[in-house]
């Protein structure tokens, strides 16, 4: 599985820099609030998480 360090990092700082809650990023993509946090801090790791992650990435067109 590939590393997603650098994109949930990337995640994290839009979110902080754009006021965005993983709470209502979690509404938007049907995950529940605790999956979404455990995907972006890395402590649950499986593709569904790597699906997320770059969907946000991409959706947000984050670089």
């Amino acid at each position: 599985m590939p590393e997603t360090l650098n994109g949930r990092e990337k995640i994290i700082k839009y979110l902080s820099d754009n006021d965005i809650s993983i709470s209502s990023l979690a509404v938007m993509y049907g995950v529940a609030k605790q999956d979404l946090a455990d995907y972006l801090s890395g402590r649950k790791k499986n593709p569904r998480g790597n699906q997320i992650i770059l969907k946000i990435i991409s959706d947000f067109k984050i670089n």
